[in-house]
């Protein structure tokens, strides 16, 4: 059985996709203030795994169980094209991040690890999942306050820039509603400066 590493998914994905954009979720701008966004989301179709461990932890777990799915484990033997962010975000609540991949961290160091998939596909086109871990599942519409900065995305970072995500939802006159989730936009080797991560809430429309 194929183990996969984050760096070996994404560059799998990279080499896949040489000639065309990895695709991304497509959303509506409501307000734009500098790195500070607000987003509406439409209704999605993900994948997504509950794991345990640190964020880096979480993260490698998640993306082995996801990876295989979308590389064929699954009972079509189907590949499935990967797509971008990957996000993270607490297990223990709401769950509402409509990015490809997401991460939250819950009660212990639970995390759910989770992918959107490509726009061509439906929960009934789906192929289903090898794995009972994997879960299949469309979300609602949904609007996010998102706050954009570059770097390695570790835990202090992450830390601070939802304090800063925070006060700018508070500061704009928003009400966050969901916990936070990171997104990660690119592979393992960019360099650090040229890096797009995201830290996202629901907000009430």
């Amino acid at each position: 059985m194929k183990r996969w590493t984050l760096a070996g998914v994404l560059l799998v994905a990279t080499m896949g996709t040489a000639a065309m954009a990895v695709e991304t979720p497509r959303y509506t701008p409501v307000l734009r203030d500098g790195h500070f966004e607000v987003r509406d989301y439409p209704a999605l179709v993900v994948a997504e795994v509950t794991v345990e461990g640190d964020q880096k932890e979480a993260a490698s777990k998640g993306f082995r169980l996801l990876a295989g799915y979308i590389f064929g484990a699954n009972k079509k033997r189907q590949s499935i094209a990967m797509t971008a962010p990957v996000a993270q975000q607490a297990a223990s609540e709401k769950i509402a991040m409509t990015a490809p991949v997401a991460q939250t961290q819950g009660a212990a160091g639970t995390w759910v690890v989770r992918f959107t998939m490509p726009s061509a596909w439906t929960l009934e086109t789906l192929p289903v999942p090898n794995d009972a871990r994997v879960t299949l599942r469309s979300t609602a519409p949904t609007r996010f306050a998102v706050l954009r900065f570059s770097g390695l995305a570790r835990p202090d970072d992450v830390q601070s820039n939802t304090r800063e995500l925070l006060a700018q939802v508070t500061s704009h006159g928003l009400h966050a509603i969901g916990p936070v989730s990171l997104a990660q936009y690119n592979p393992p080797w960019t360099l650090w400066f040229m890096r797009r991560n995201e830290v996202m809430v629901e907000v009430e429309r």
